[in-house]
């Protein structure tokens, strides 16, 4: 499991997490990448545009670190 203590964390550009603005979900590592998916829908106080961003940034990172998504759309989260 890839942790980040809170050192680690706080030195992480925005840019490195699906929500920048709360910097929520880091997307570090392949492990960041499977976790913001998974916890993708319990994120609160995020507009839609917001949540389109973010989920265009995990499609990035997930393609940079080899990590196979199954959803197409952030839509699409949860629906198995």
């Amino acid at each position: 499991m890839a942790k980040l203590d809170t050192e680690k964390r706080d030195d992480l550009s925005k840019s490195n997490f699906a929500f920048p603005r709360q910097r929520k979900e880091p997307l570090e590592n392949a492990t960041h990448v499977r976790n913001a998916v998974a916890r993708f829908n319990q994120v609160e106080g995020v507009s839609a545009e917001e949540k389109d961003e973010a989920w265009k940034r995990i499609q990035t990172a997930a393609k940079k670190f080899g990590v196979e998504l199954s959803e197409r759309s952030r839509h699409e989260l949860g629906k198995r």
